[in-house]
């Protein structure tokens, strides 16, 4: 006869099994923040990279043409009525996809016509180079700008104070863009913002290296940037001068205009473009509440990435100091910034 000891039977009682759970999840907890750093440390890696290959395709669009790709056309106020055209039309992201092995795509991109103009299958199309996986991951990257304008035709400003040229009162409708997560250095603010011709956002006042260009005008429309940022511009050095970084977009702008306006259009300078130096500082993250749209900033804890003109990128904090800001923004204040490898 098989005899069984109850001490043999015994199992966990509830004050054992209360401690197992709990130490459980204090391993959970412990682990949990290094998992949550391992992957912020790839996602970080793979926006560097991003970067990287998006600052190669700029050089080789310089090397193509001759000079970095514009920002946009932006005609200055006081400029002729003959030299006022390329109003809305595609910016720099549009303009480097031959070189992002994007070639059927950016083959179908005109630059003399309006963004919104295009057809839906190619204005809604974003390459991944474009987005950074810390904020867009798992995301459908559309935006909808809303081009209605007012009752008496005119345009308005936007809350930059940058004038909306006017429109056809007829335009009344919503069109989607796909985003993106980076933006061209457009330069510091000391052009100024008040209305005037010599405005920063004014064509060929930018101080950075992708800026808004003059157009030149044919038959009412542009068939050519009338200036041009080339390499030998960046009189400063192409070491510690920005060609282009990640775009301050907080949490509750995401895919809403003004702060994250579709990537193409060219009639929204904020929507490719940003600024940095003194009244400009780097957003402290996504809830920073003193940045604004023409911020630059991520959802990256350590910083903010920028890629410099000579090809390299760098992570900068968001307490770096706004004058060195300004020159790293500005090609040509001669303000020369020795950055430590």
């Amino acid at each position: 006869m098989l005899i069984v000891r109850k001490d043999s039977l015994r199992g966990f009682t509830l004050i054992e099994l209360l401690v197992v759970i709990g130490i459980v999840g204090v391993l959970i907890a412990l682990l949990l923040p290094a998992v949550q750093s391992a992957r912020e440390a790839a996602r970080s890696t793979d926006c560097k990279n991003r970067i990287r290959q998006l600052a190669l395709a700029t050089h080789l669009h310089h090397d193509a043409v001759g000079y970095f790709p514009p920002a946009r056309y932006e005609s200055r106020p006081d400029a002729a009525p003959a030299d006022q055209c390329g109003l809305a039309t595609p910016t720099w992201l549009a303009r480097v996809m031959p070189y992002i092995e994007q070639v059927s795509l950016g083959g179908q991109w005109d630059f003399s016509t309006p963004w919104h103009q295009h057809p839906e299958n190619v204005r809604t199309v974003v390459p991944d180079i474009f987005l950074c996986p810390s904020r867009r991951s798992g995301t459908r990257p559309i935006g909808t700008r809303n081009l209605r304008t007012t009752v008496t035709g005119e345009g308005g400003r936007l809350p930059c104070g940058c004038p909306i040229p006017p429109r056809p009162i007829d335009v009344t409708l919503d069109v989607e863009g796909a985003l993106s997560d980076y933006a061209g250095n457009h330069g510091d603010l000391t052009p100024g913002a008040t209305g005037a011709p010599t405005d920063f956002y004014f064509g060929g006042n930018g101080t950075g290296v992708i800026i808004s260009v003059r157009p030149d005008c044919k038959n009412g429309q542009a068939i050519g940037p009338s200036d041009r940022v080339r390499m030998a511009s960046v009189s400063d050095g192409t070491s510690n001068t920005f060609l282009f970084g990640e775009k301050f977009v907080p949490f509750n702008g995401l895919a809403q205009f003004p702060e994250d306006s579709p990537a193409y259009d060219g009639d929204h300078l904020p929507a490719s473009c940003r600024l940095a130096g003194p009244g400009l500082r780097l957003a402290n993250g996504p809830s920073d509440v003193l940045a604004d749209m023409f911020s630059f900033g991520s959802w990256h804890p350590a910083g903010v990435h920028f890629a410099l003109v000579d090809g390299s990128v760098r992570l900068f904090s968001p307490d770096t100091d706004t004058k060195l800001l300004g020159s790293l923004a500005n090609r040509g204040d001669a303000r020369i910034v020795e950055l430590e490898n």
